[in-house]
């Protein structure tokens, strides 16, 4: 899952969802939740994984550093939520 994580491009987003679907593993997506929560790898984007319907998710508690890094590469957020999800969506 963290390969597919790795491929996600600055500025593009995807679910907790989508990366277990493209994992193979279409019904995991609180797993990825999980290992997404625990990574702290600088090679692993994981601010760019968001909870379905554009929640940022919780990112290990530090929800303040996701929306900054996530507004740095040009996504906006409002509130804890992606606006226009549609159109930073990840489509590999």
């Amino acid at each position: 899952m963290l390969s597919i994580v790795r491929r996600i491009p600055p500025g593009r987003l995807a679910t907790y969802g989508d990366v277990a679907a493209l994992a193979g593993r279409p019904r995991a997506a609180r797993a990825v939740g999980n290992i997404m929560r625990g990574c702290r790898r600088a090679d692993v984007p994981c601010h760019r994984v968001i909870a379905a319907g554009g929640r940022l998710g919780g990112y290990g508690g530090r929800e303040i550093l996701k929306r900054s890094l996530l507004a740095a590469e040009g996504v906006i957020v409002s509130g804890m939520r992606v606006r226009q999800l549609d159109r930073v969506r990840w489509d590999p």
